[in-house]
């Protein structure tokens, strides 16, 4: 079966389930995905979602009209048995009236049931992207425990694994889910010609934030949230401060945290130099980038950040912590600075020699938006992804024969 292969009953169907389509990197991950491959004419892409609303912001809007969306309500985030359950039988049942050759999950918990649900609606092929894992290192080893168990035992009705990045696939091979033989990592694709080419004027963003034109900006580009780091990054700021008084920090994006950094920034004596922007619809990110002289990723767990490739897109350096797929797009000294997770004295020092030094942050930036074209683009993610899809119709034709049969 070649590239051109069709179902026998038409292009080759596909179903994409998400938990949440909100404001983020796996759902806008899922939404270009979908929208690539119904641009292609060999597949029919549709998607189901839970519904999880929060101050994150939504993609449910941006869902074009000529895919399909199934809203599955329980499937939301929260883990409920009753509510799981329906959402279990719900999808079970759109499955097979839909009749789809693939079935391609991705996030925690639509993972589980709608590889279930894949299993026993008979689905020729199950695919899951790991955006990153569910077991950490903050959280208690019980639910650790847990997770890697379901994982396992999700791993034996799984066909194949996309993640996000190389050493998310090492971790889960550690982990014991899997073999590597179905893993192949594909970088999270964007649009990513609106960074390299963005059109925006820094000076007039500078403004509408109450930045002013000649002071270093700091930036972090995340939800307000439990993991996200933003509390070591304010553990930080003294120190920069006191080595740099004009520079401003830049929050983009809103969560459940805000009060609580607005007050520790204030009991750390650095809320003038926070500059808090809010939720930003993804078009406006190059606007908030544009103004930035560094970007920091402190996030504590994270397949790998979108907010990376976009600020290296844009020829800004970054600062991260060296964990998870940062290392694969931050290479140390050439297009930022890895520090080791939870230190804000090395976080403070990187910070400040990138401030103290514009010759270097042009050099990484450079070399940083040499770097992500094409590796992130959504094109290239989308073809990829069709390989691996490929690859699977192509290892058992048979499998597909039999279904199309049946059906």
């Amino acid at each position: 079966m070649g590239m051109n292969a069709q179902a026998k009953t038409g292009p080759i169907r596909v179903l994409h389930i998400i938990t949440r389509m909100i404001q983020g990197g796996a759902q806008e991950n899922t939404l270009l995905t979908v929208e690539g491959l119904n641009q292609k004419g060999r597949f029919q892409a549709s998607l189901v979602s839970g519904i999880d609303r929060g101050p994150e912001g939504e993609l449910l809007s941006r869902v074009p009209r000529n895919t399909r969306l199934i809203i599955v309500p329980e499937l939301g985030r929260s883990i409920n048995p009753f509510a799981d359950l329906r959402a279990l039988f719900k999808l079970y049942h759109i499955i097979r009236s839909g009749h789809y050759h693939i079935v391609h999950t991705h996030s925690s918990k639509a993972g589980v049931l709608g590889r279930i649900a894949a299993r026993f609606a008979r689905t020729p092929f199950i695919v899951h992207t790991i955006h990153g894992l569910a077991f950490h290192d903050y959280q208690p080893w019980v639910a650790n425990w847990l997770c890697r168990l379901v994982k396992r035992g999700c791993a034996r009705i799984t066909d194949h694994y996309i993640s996000v990045s190389s050493n998310i696939s090492s971790k889960a091979l550690l982990a014991g889910i899997g073999k590597p033989s179905k893993f192949t990592t594909i970088y999270s694709g964007m649009e990513l010609d609106w960074f390299l080419h963005a059109e925006v004027n820094p000076l007039e963003t500078r403004r509408q934030l109450g930045i002013s034109p000649d002071a270093p900006v700091v930036g972090k580009i995340a939800r307000l949230f439990p993991l996200k780091g933003h509390q070591q990054l304010l553990e930080a700021i003294p120190s920069i401060l006191s080595r740099h008084p004009a520079v401003r920090f830049l929050l983009v994006g809103n969560g459940i945290l805000y009060e609580r950094l607005r007050n520790r920034a204030r009991d750390l004596g650095v809320l003038d130099s926070l500059v808090f922007a809010g939720l930003v619809p993804r078009e406006r990110i190059p606007e908030m980038l544009s103004v930035m002289d560094i970007l920091v990723h402190t996030s504590l767990r994270e397949g790998l950040a979108r907010a990376l490739p976009q600020a290296l897109a844009m020829g800004k350096p970054c600062v991260s912590f060296d964990l998870d797929g940062a290392p694969e797009v931050i290479l140390q000294d050439q297009t930022g600075f890895l520090v080791k997770p939870g230190d804000s004295v090395a976080l403070a020092d990187a910070i400040s020699r990138l401030i103290s030094d514009p010759g270097l942050r042009s050099k990484m930036g450079t070399a940083g938006r040499r770097l992500v074209d094409p590796m992130f683009r959504a094109e290239t993610m989308v073809e990829r992804t069709i390989e691996v899809y490929t690859r699977l119709l192509q290892a058992d034709p048979e499998r597909l024969r039999k279904f199309d049969n049946l059906a």
